[in-house]
């Protein structure tokens, strides 16, 4: 028999040593129907500690409050099970529920037995998952220290592979998901969520960025808890003085850094940038714990330049498509000057033939004048005819050659009006001083006809207008009066200012205008119902001319007649100030 001190005696005592709920503690579970056992396994183990850990001893009186306690408690490190209780085989039974129904395989089960014929200890270690087999004889203090710190390693054994298992799933998990995101601060959240999943703990944490060593310039990319507040900083000054110190110490120290509750990770990417990811955990990390942040901060190096390059390709794609869109933009923008330019030749084109067709009809009577006066003049010269007869002759081929030159210069003048590239040179011009000199340009034909030209003008009436062209669009208006007015008619130019415009009527007593002619009245080559009073030539080019002119400068030229024999009036608006 065992000397005295080292059998395991069963004694009443309910004494415990005080509890520091601040201490990790491993969790023991006392399950047997015996309330002496339970007392007196307190007893022997009061004073035990392993790795500097106390035992908190849990106690089940049934195997039903076994089932009970392993459910509750899944941190349970070792249970010393006693074999016989509700029935012979109630522990048997509890052991097939622990393993297979609860499905902890790390907790360590020690089975204790009063008779070991009942459970045979071969049968029972193979037929079971049970870790040791002692019969309660067997059991002094010295045994069952020896017994419970046997188990306490392998469970802690058990649990650093379980840990590490459970660590390097989540890294495997989290570096298809880490590699997965698009943007910084996308990935710096998720460092910060898969941290607090590998190390399976609450904690605070912040991540900042810096690149290339310059100093105060860094970004807080994301934050949790308390440093959640910080997120979006630029400067090493927005922080906490006490963080500020932490983090500007990890970019000095660059490497790894494990102090109580606080881990400090420091990575370095490939291109240059620099990671600081700082956490505040509830608990002080394990060694396991350790190892497992490590190799989750070598993976994020790759983490943080797949982002990068990411953002670099999606630059470069976005001015590709800038470039892309730029090059299509010019070549439309190309296309349709082409095909502005192809609109402009074919216009050119009828133009052309619009102005020989006109040449050929409009220069053809002139011409035969000048070739029938011609050789009547050789058949006078030849016959001795009288200077009177000569004279006529001459003055017929002066004036059948006046009205050619006078007809040739109109088409050069339109033929020039109607150029693409004409443009308007805006400078103040007093129009009233513009009208009166054009109205005493046509003076001299009007003399001819006999007819009047007057002019009601008020002085400083100032437009901003191209002083040529407005002459030549009032030219026209005024020598198409002189044109179709009467032997003898009158004809009025008036200027006037009304609501910030110009007002520029030239009117007179000729045959009018139809509905027909006002409708077709300042397209190009165009005959109107009406003929010159003494038979000037006309091209149909005149109104044409006077409306892309007023039309370049903004404004508006009009036409109203009162019907055929009843005159028109003609009349052009034009700002009185440059248009923005």
């Amino acid at each position: 028999m065992a000397e005295q001190d080292d059998v395991l005696h069963l004694i009443d005592d309910t004494g415990t040593a005080p509890d520091d709920s601040s201490v990790r503690k491993w969790k023991i579970a006392v399950i047997d129907d015996d309330r002496a056992v339970h007392e007196g396994t307190r007893f022997a183990l009061s004073d035990y500690s392993l790795n500097g850990q106390g035992l908190e001893i849990l106690s089940a009186y049934s195997a039903a409050e076994g089932r009970e306690l392993m459910r509750a408690h899944k941190d349970i490190a070792a249970v010393l099970l006693d074999v016989i209780m509700e029935t012979d085989v109630a522990g048997l039974d509890l052991v097939e529920y622990i393993r297979n129904e609860v499905r902890n395989e790390t907790v360590r089960i020690i089975l204790r037995t009063g008779q070991p014929g009942q459970a045979p200890e071969r049968r029972v270690i193979v037929q079971y998952d049970i870790n040791d087999y002692k019969a309660k004889t067997e059991l002094t203090a010295d045994k069952l220290f020896t017994s419970l710190t046997a188990a306490l390693r392998s469970y802690q054994q058990l649990e650093r592979m379980v840990q590490t298992r459970r660590g390097l799933e989540i890294i495997i998990d989290a570096a298809s998901t880490l590699y997965d995101f698009k943007s910084m601060q996308r990935l710096a959240e998720g460092v910060l969520t898969q941290l607090a999943s590998l190390l399976n703990v609450d904690c605070a944490g912040i991540l900042v960025l810096r690149d290339d060593n310059k100093g105060d310039e860094l970004s807080v990319l994301a934050g949790s808890g308390c440093y959640s507040r910080f997120i979006g900083a630029a400067s090493s000054k927005s922080l906490d003085p006490d963080l500020r110190t932490m983090v500007e110490a990890a970019f000095k120290r660059r490497k790894h850094e494990f102090v109580d509750h606080r881990t400090v990770l420091y990575v370095r990417t490939g291109s240059g940038r620099e990671v600081v990811v700082l956490l505040q955990a509830e608990r002080q990390l394990s060694e396991t714990d350790r190892s497992l942040v490590e190799i989750f901060g070598s993976r994020l190096s790759i983490a943080f330049d797949n982002v990068i390059l990411y953002q670099q390709l999606h630059e470069a794609n976005t001015q590709l498509e800038d470039r892309v869109a730029q090059r299509t933009r010019a070549l439309m923008q190309a296309n349709r000057r082409l095909s502005a330019q192809w609109l402009r030749l074919q216009r050119a084109n009828g133009f052309k033939n619009e102005i020989l067709g006109t040449v050929a009809h409009d220069l053809k009577n002139p011409l035969g004048v000048i070739l029938g006066r011609t050789e009547m003049l050789t058949e006078l010269i030849s016959t001795a005819a009288s200077k009177e007869s000569v004279t006529s002759q001459i003055d017929h081929i002066r004036d059948a050659t006046k009205r050619l030159t006078t007809m040739v210069d109109h088409l050069i003048s339109d033929a020039m009006a109607d150029a693409f590239d004409i443009t308007i040179r805006r400078e103040p011009v007093d129009i009233a001083a513009l009208v009166n000199e054009v109205a005493e340009a046509n003076q001299p034909l009007a003399v001819n006809k006999q007819q009047t030209i007057t002019v009601s003008a008020p002085p400083n009436i100032v437009t901003m207008c191209d002083t040529d062209r407005i002459r030549e669009a009032i030219d026209n208006l005024v020598s198409n009066a002189v044109k179709y007015s009467p032997i003898g008619g009158k004809i009025s130019v008036t200027v006037s200012h009304e609501d910030d415009n110009t007002i520029i009527r030239v009117a007179d007593q000729g045959a009018g205008l139809s509905p027909e002619d006002l409708g077709r009245l300042f397209g190009r080559f165009q005959r109107l119902s009406a003929k010159p009073t003494a038979g000037e030539s006309s091209t149909g080019l005149g109104l044409s001319i006077v409306k892309r002119i007023i039309d370049m400068h903004g404004g508006e030229v009009t036409a109203t007649s009162a019907g055929p024999n009843k005159g028109s009036t003609f009349t052009i608006v034009l700002p009185a100030t440059e248009m923005s």
